[in-house]
């Protein structure tokens, strides 16, 4: 059970953030072998989130299936678009329950609700019961994206953190944050600290797709962009410290 605001503040922590959504990669799941899932890598990251919820914030995840399936690629050479973002909505239920297991056994209680019905393994979503299910201190992971093919993880991370009025969407990504340029062709890229949505949808940078950024946008989700390889980063982010990139209206908040 999440503690008190009161338990917390009284041992010195405070989170910036009560509530928010963690978007994490298939591709980071896979760690350097760059398919498939690495136990140490999700060891990792479930280490990050149950921190996180001692520190009294509801977490809310949402985690892709690149390191399984990509539909875009599959698509690209002659498949049907639709089954191959099945596919890959499939996958992303894997990556759920191996961080599911993960966490379990460090004591955190977890949900994992899937936007494609799968009563066997996962509860169906529904918002009003993820909502229930973070005031209890539990953590919801999203899996099998929005349930429609054609819309990306980011854009169900969107979605989800304007369904349960979270108020942050935390981007997990392998950079350390935004660019203005590719920093792996472009050296000299400078990374932004903080730069508005509007920005980010005119300039056409790699934060995530446009759909995504627009939902974020239109609800006031600020967006934190931040390297997930850095240990403790997500606590960083959590506690407000100026890590990775600020996505919103320009000011961080204080």
């Amino acid at each position: 059970m999440a503690r008190s605001e009161a338990a917390v503040e009284a041992e010195g922590e405070r989170a910036r953030y009560r509530r928010v959504v963690l978007k994490i990669s298939g591709e980071a799941l896979a760690g350097g072998q760059g398919f498939g899932i690495d136990p140490a890598t999700v060891e990792t990251i479930a280490d990050e989130v149950a921190q996180a919820t001692r520190l009294g914030v509801q977490m809310a995840v949402v985690v892709g299936g690149g390191n399984i399936w990509r539909g875009n690629a599959p698509a690209a050479k002659g498949m049907d678009r639709a089954t191959a973002d099945y596919m890959g909505m499939l996958g992303t239920i894997i990556n759920a329950l191996a961080l599911q297991s993960a966490l379990e056994k460090r004591g955190v209680e977890t949900r994992v609700q899937t936007a494609i019905e799968m009563r066997a393994v996962a509860e169906p979503y529904i918002r009003r019961r993820a909502i229930r299910h973070l005031e209890k201190g539990r953590v919801v992971i999203f899996a099998g994206g929005t349930g429609n093919p054609y819309f990306t993880t980011d854009t169900t991370a969107a979605l989800r953190a304007a369904e349960i009025e979270a108020e942050a969407m935390l981007k997990a990504t392998q950079a350390e944050g935004v660019f203005d340029a590719d920093p792996r062709e472009h050296p000299d890229a400078v990374m932004f600290e903080e730069i508005p949505y509007i920005d980010v949808l005119r300039r056409g940078l790699q934060v995530m797709d446009a759909t995504a950024t627009s939902l974020c946008m239109d609800n006031a989700i600020p967006i934190v962009v931040f390297d997930l390889g850095v240990p403790g980063n997500i606590l960083r982010v959590l506690r407000g410290e100026a890590v990775g990139t600020l996505v919103g209206d320009g000011r961080r908040p204080r």
